[in-house]
This record gives C-alpha cells, sequence and structure tokens, in this order.
C-alpha cells in the first residue's frame, strides 16, 4: 500500500470546488478510479510522504493513547470500527488526516478495526496482541485500558533507560572533550621538554608514547560506543512495528539486555494468551496470537512449536513445556488440567516475568553507571598520571638549568 495526496475537482451549486484528499492505495489507478467514484475531476497526484514531524508524532506513545482512548470512548455506543471511522471523520487537522489515512482506507475495504489500527504502523506487536485477544473475545473497551497500561510501562521504562543514556553520554561527551583538546597540547609539550639524559629520556620517551596510546583507545573506543548508541537508538525508531533488523539482533547479544528483552516479550504474549483464553477464544487461535505478539525471535518461535505440536494431537502442557521457560514455569504448565487454570498459570508466568523484567532494567542501569564510572576512572587516572608526568618533566628541566652552563 502506498499513501497519495489528490488534488481534484467536484461540482457544487455554488460552482466547482477544489479538494485536496489523502489516500492509501496500491497503485495511481487506484487513486484515479477512487476520485472518480466520489464524483471528481483529477487535476493532480502525487505521492505522499510523511514529513518527520509526523512520523515523530504518529509514533510517539500520546498519540497513541489519545487514539485509544477516542475508540474507547466513541465504542461505547457503537462497534469499535464505527468508533474509529467517526474518529477519523471528525479530524480536522491535515496532519492528523495523513496519519490516520491508511486506516480510513482500511475500513473503506471492509477491514476491522484491528487490521485498520494495523495499518497505521504506530503500534507494537505487544500492543496489537493486547487489543487483537481483547477483539477476539468481544472486549476490546477492557482491553483498550490494558494496552494503554502496556504503552504507558514501556513508555517509563524507555524514560528511565534515556534518562541513564543522557547521563552517560554526557560523561562521555565531557572526557572526550577534555582528552581530545587536552590530548594534543599535553603530548606536545611533553615532546618538547624532554629530558636531556639519554636514558631519562629513554624513559620518558617511553611513558610518553604509552600515555598518548592510552587516549587514543579511550577516545576511539568512547567514538565508536557513540556511533553504536546513536545507530540503534534511529534504527529502533525507524524499524518500529518490525519483527526482526540488524540492530535488533546486535542489541539482544548484549549482556543482561537480551535476557531482559526476552522477559519483556514473555510477559506481553502470556498476558495476551492468558485473555484471549478467558475470552473464550479458541487455544489454537490463542497461540497463533500470541505469536504476534512480540518480535523477539526466540519468543515467537516458542509459541509456534507450541501451536504444531498441538495441532498434531499432543497435549498442551506437553506442547508448551519447552525452553526458554524456566524449569519452575514448566512444571508450572505440566500440572493444569483445563483452559481456566492454564489462563491462569499464564498471567501468573507474565507478572513473574514483568517483575523479572524490572529487576533487570535496575541491573542494566546500575550497571551502565558502574561502566562510566570505571570509563571515568581509567580517563582521571591517566590525566592525574600525565599531571604527575608533567612535573618530573618540569623538575628535569629545572636541574638542567640549575646546573653550571645550563
Amino acid at each position: 500500500m502506498q499513501q497519495w495526496l489528490a488534488t481534484y475537482a467536484v461540482d457544487t451549486r455554488s460552482g466547482p470546488k477544489k479538494v485536496t484528499k489523502t489516500y492509501c492505495l496500491p497503485t495511481i489507478g487506484d487513486v484515479r478510479q477512487a476520485v472518480i467514484q466520489e464524483g471528481g475531476y483529477v487535476l493532480s497526484i502525487r505521492q505522499h510522504d510523511r514529513s518527520v514531524f509526523e512520523r515523530l508524532l504518529a509514533r510517539s506513545s500520546w498519540w497513541q493513547v489519545q487514539l485509544l482512548r477516542g475508540i474507547q470512548f466513541r465504542s461505547s455506543m457503537t462497534s469499535p470500527s464505527v468508533a474509529l471511522w467517526r474518529l477519523i471523520e471528525a479530524e480536522n487537522n491535515p496532519r492528523s488526516q495523513n496519519i490516520l489515512a491508511p486506516a480510513r482506507e482500511a475500513l473503506a475495504r471492509g477491514l476491522g478495526v484491528i487490521d485498520a489500527l494495523k495499518a497505521l504502523q504506530m503500534f507494537d506487536h505487544s500492543t496489537l496482541a493486547i487489543l487483537g485477544a481483547s477483539e477476539r473475545s468481544n472486549k476490546l473497551q477492557e482491553g483498550i485500558p490494558q494496552a494503554i497500561r502496556n504503552i504507558t510501562q514501556k513508555r517509563k521504562n524507555i524514560a528511565k533507560i534515556a534518562g541513564t543514556l543522557g547521563w552517560i553520554g554526557f560523561d562521555l561527551l565531557s572526557i572526550v572533550q577534555g582528552l581530545q583538546m587536552g590530548r594534543t597540547m599535553i603530548l606536545k609539550w611533553f615532546r618538547g621538554n624532554a629530558p636531556k639524559d639519554a636514558e631519562a629520556a629513554a624513559k620518558f620517551n617511553h611513558t610518553v608514547d604509552n600515555l598518548e596510546t592510552l587516549w587514543t583507545v579511550l577516545l576511539w573506543f568512547a567514538y565508536a560506543a557513540t556511533a553504536f548508541l546513536v545507530w540503534s537508538i534511529l534504527s529502533f525508531w525507524l524499524n518500529r512495528g518490525k519483527r526482526d533488523f540488524l540492530a535488533a539482533k546486535l542489541v539482544r547479544k548484549v549482556p543482561m539486555v537480551g535476557s531482559y528483552l526476552r522477559d519483556l516479550a514473555f510477559a506481553d504474549s502470556m498476558m495476551a494468551a492468558s485473555r484471549m483464553i478467558k475470552g473464550n477464544v479458541s487455544i489454537t487461535d490463542a497461540l497463533q496470537q500470541s505469536a504476534e505478539a512480540s518480535n523477539v525471535p526466540e519468543v515467537c518461535n516458542f509459541w509456534v512449536a507450541a501451536y504444531n505440536d498441538l495441532s498434531r494431537g499432543i497435549s498442551l502442557g506437553a506442547a508448551m513445556d519447552r525452553p526458554p521457560l524456566s524449569r519452575s514455569e514448566r512444571m508450572e504448565i505440566m500440572t493444569v488440567s483445563d483452559l481456566s487454570q492454564i489462563a491462569t498459570v499464564l498471567e501468573s508466568i507474565a507478572d513473574i516475568r514483568a517483575q523479572s523484567a524490572q529487576t533487570k532494567n535496575s541491573l542494566i542501569v546500575w550497571g551502565a553507571f558502574i561502566f562510566t564510572g570505571l570509563y571515568l576512572l581509567i580517563a582521571f587516572g591517566s590525566a592525574i598520571y600525565a599531571l604527575q608526568l608533567m612535573n618530573f618533566s618540569m623538575d628535569s628541566m629545572m636541574d638542567q638549568m640549575m646546573q653550571p652552563g645550563g
């Protein structure tokens, strides 16, 4: 699907009227046909690309929450699809109209509210899974508050990590600036004021070379870490909603971060599965939908493998008795005897995984503080060593000046 901006004229009682409207259709011919069906005469059609502001607004948690609250408020008197359609039609802001155009076209083709929300490409997999589970059980109004809590909790986690990264980045920037500005000046002064004695000069130059190497390594490490951090943030932002991409694969290999993301994914998918089962959704549909609740491949593979085993006639407990669930979680699942119990167990596992993710989030934050402290210690320690070396050089220079004939 592609978004198009069409300008056309329509006949009115007061004469021709110029209209500009956004369409989300596969080809320009489809747009032309849609305009003709509306009784318009095409003036121009061009491919529409969202501005940077529109992309940022569409992917902000504030916009997502406001959209879900609007659907919840209007769906109390009508169906969710009609509620979303009325919400879109009531929007007068051109930027908001462009953002909501894909959902409007999806609804116009007869698709449901979940398909329309997917067309917007602004919600993550876990939020869509929660909404999808609620919609399948005809309890979307009850699922929207849970989806909002999910978005809010992730926003808090992101804010905590962003604050930590900001603090680390400020410290690293300060140290890097100091090293970059002082390295050239200090090393140049050292080279020009080496001791005259051959043995002392050799020892002095060797020490200066080691200091230069250390500072160079620290600088390049800081440059590489900053570049990777910025690239990862931009990649996650631009690829939001995609199941897997290069930055996500690399980030999952970072110690503690991978298990943190896996716990979050399990918490989201387990909660979605529990809600679907409680809403009398078939277990096969619940397993398939749970696989869509996460973009972590390990979690998706777990649900897909459980679905495949269940389809072959294996019992539900045995189908879900597999890693990466822990031994205690697997034993708890194996003890269940009916679907009501499995829903309770999945909800319990989701809570445990959410608490584990919160603990690992704190460990990641403290680990980042400790790592930055070590970096600062090395940087400051080398600077203090440079000052001591400078004092040694000045003492040697003064001794040479005090010698007869110096």
